[in-house]
């Protein structure tokens, strides 16, 4: 069983040999028992913080302590984790419980290719949870999870007992389990108490004391800067009549006037010294008072709108699925406004009817912008080296919209590896730049961070295209006001589609 109270980091900083600027600059912080949310935009450090409190990673400068018998689980699942096979054939209660618990099956690893992301997440997360780890970092482990697998990874999670980190966009989960919220905007780093929406609440507060107090010096440092001209004004006249050369020597009182002056210049000169001295007072405070600049998001997706009645029409048929499992489906049509999200529990077939509806729609490629589930790690690569010889035009106009998803586009263009996040944006960018007549995504919020989301949605709203969606975020379907046709696992382990009707262009 776990047995550390807190991993703490002194003086960390970490910079990427191919990056302008550093991620991480002198962060100190504790990690007590229990989760701690790791909050911040794509590409903003969280993977990285993780991976160097896991020893993954090391520091430029500072060290992690007590870091011990450490676990990382990572956003991609393209490979089962080392050592899956011992912890699918242990039968010991530990590993029993987990398997039951999170729906995992003796065969997973065997089948790992065909299982759905949702499952070999779950198998993931079992695994790491079965090793006991003292200290546990997990990265987005609610992705590709549908409902009741999300609720049954979170009991399980609230059964850890060591030293936990989470960087996840499921607000849901980091209130659920989370006494404290690390907020990473580089270089810096805030620690907030509580769950997201608290440390959220703190964050908003801070921020606008923090404003408050920088205007309130900024007013006072403005007032000294005008009562020091005016001394100075005053002192350069006293200077010019103070002189005593021409005065007859039985002038007492010209004389007298004149040492008067002097007198008053004295204290001049001290009131400049303790305005000066007040002044940098005032500079030293404001230079201490940070205030995280707030990025413009939202973004318009320049859809047009197809001129064609239909863009999508399939008979009613069935899929092969993973084994003998067999989709069925009734006649299914989209229309140029649609918005259509197809649901239902992991691995009931919604990737692969939506691989299927592509190669069937009515509407010229380069008009189709799709979106998986997940991009492997050399795509991302190829994705950034292409965006990086678009002419400059077009590579600032794809900037811009990245940049309105809540990503820096200097930090993206600099990265060796894009974030799972990052290669999503850059991805939609690229299609929006074709005025596509149909967006399809598969989990569009899956990797996002929560502003991002929010930023995705207002554009939805907005776009005129049509929509055909697979997600388990209730809330963003709700908010983009999709359409929900579900898919329903039969008693003999088929899926059926629910019938459904034409869906009414959106106005």
């Amino acid at each position: 069983m776990p047995t550390n109270h807190h991993v703490a980091v002194r003086d960390l900083s970490f910079t990427y040999d191919s990056a302008h600027e550093p991620l991480i600059v002198g962060l100190s912080a504790n990690f007590p028992r229990g989760f701690t949310g790791v909050i911040g935009a794509n590409g903003g450090g969280k993977t990285t913080l993780l991976r160097l409190l896991v020893g993954d990673l090391e520091p430029n400068q500072g060290s992690v302590e007590g870091a011990n018998n450490a676990v990382y689980c990572a956003q991609r699942t393209d490979d089962p984790p080392p050592g899956l096979n011992e912890f699918l054939n242990n039968w010991d209660s530990d590993a029993f419980e987990l398997r039951g618990r999170l729906g995992i099956n003796d065969d997973f690893l065997d089948r790992w290719p065909t299982l759905s992301h949702g499952e070999r997440k779950r198998t993931q997360i079992g695994h790491a949870l079965w090793q006991s780890p003292e200290v546990l970092a997990i990265d987005e482990p609610t992705n590709h999870l549908d409902q009741e697998a999300r609720l049954l990874l979170i009991q399980a999670l609230e059964k850890f007992r060591g030293v936990g980190l989470i960087v996840s966009h499921d607000r849901q989960l980091l209130d659920a389990l989370c006494s404290q919220c690390i907020w990473l905007e580089p270089p810096a780093a805030d620690v907030y108490s509580g769950g997201y929406s608290q440390a959220k609440a703190l964050r908003a507060t801070q921020r606008s004391s923090t404003i408050r107090t920088k205007r309130s010096l900024s007013t006072e440092q403005k007032r000294i800067t005008k009562e020091t001209i005016n001394r100075r004004k005053h002192a350069e006249k006293s200077h010019q009549s103070r002189s005593k050369q021409g005065l007859a020597r039985n002038d007492s009182d010209a004389r007298e006037k004149i040492d008067r002056a002097k007198n008053t210049d004295s204290k001049e000169g001290q009131a400049l010294n303790q305005l000066a001295g007040r002044t940098n007072q005032l500079q030293a405070k404001l230079a201490k008072l940070h205030v995280s600049k707030e990025y413009e998001t939202g973004i318009w997706l320049p859809g047009s709108v197809s001129k064609r009645n239909l863009l999508l029409e399939l008979a009613a048929s069935s899929l092969q699925l993973a084994g003998t499992r067999v989709l069925h489906y009734p006649n299914f049509h989209l229309q140029p406004a649609s918005r259509i999200a197809i649901t239902g529990p992991n691995g009931s077939g919604k990737s692969t009817f939506i691989q299927h509806a592509i190669t069937q729609i009515n509407a010229p490629a380069e008009k189709v912008i799709y979106l998986p589930q997940e991009l492997k790690a050399t795509a991302t690569q190829k994705l950034l080296s292409k965006v990086r010889t678009l002419p400059n035009e077009e590579l600032g106009h794809i900037m811009n919209i990245v940049s309105r998803l809540n990503s820096r586009p200097e930090r993206l263009l600099s990265s060796e590896q894009p974030s799972p996040g990052e290669a999503r944006k850059l991805l939609l960018a690229l299609g929006m730049s074709r005025s596509p007549h149909i967006i399809v995504m598969d989990e569009p919020t899956n990797h996002l961070d929560l502003p991002s989301i929010e930023a995705l949605e207002a554009a939805f709203v907005e776009c005129p295209c049509a929509l055909l969606l697979i997600s388990h975020d209730d809330q963003f379907l709700d908010n983009v006001r999709a359409r929900r046709i579900e898919l329903v696992i039969q008693p003999n382990n088929d899926t059926k589609m629910s019938d459904w009707s034409p869906v009414s262009p959106v106005t």
